[in-house]
């Protein structure tokens, strides 16, 4: 009886340590698993953000070409100066009352004019220094 009694713990024993084993694989392979798990995942989250980094340069690309064209579309057109705007003025004033005042109006016009012209463009040329300072 002592012999079938040694028998049978003896199995029991080698069975169990078989079992834990068998449990110590099973969990090794469970966690090498997970971890191929987290490996595909965190692949999928890098190739989105390679992703999302090419999508953020083509937008920069886009916003520089749209900004270039927009600031050809608004160029300003040149104004003119003080001075030119007073001589233009100043020429028109002087030519009616030249021709108003002269008995000759064809010369008074022009004499007129030409006085008009150089007192127009001198007084624009003093108001444009006066307002660039």
């Amino acid at each position: 009886m002592k012999t079938i009694s040694l028998i049978v713990v003896s199995l029991f024993f080698f069975s169990c340590q078989n079992q834990a084993k068998l449990d110590i694989q099973k969990e090794k392979q469970a966690s090498i698993d997970s971890m191929k798990v987290v490996i595909e995942k965190q692949k999928v989250i890098d190739s989105m953000k390679v992703e999302m980094s090419q999508i953020e340069k083509q937008k920069e690309v886009i916003v520089v070409n749209h900004t270039t064209e927009t600031n050809t579309k608004t160029a300003k057109k040149k104004k003119w100066s003080g001075a030119a705007k007073g001589a233009v003025i100043g020429a028109g004033v002087g030519a009616v009352t030249g021709a108003i005042i002269s008995k000759k109006k064809g010369e008074g016009a022009i004499i007129g004019g030409l006085a008009g012209a150089g007192v127009g463009a001198g007084t624009g040329a003093i108001i444009d220094d006066s307002n660039k300072n």
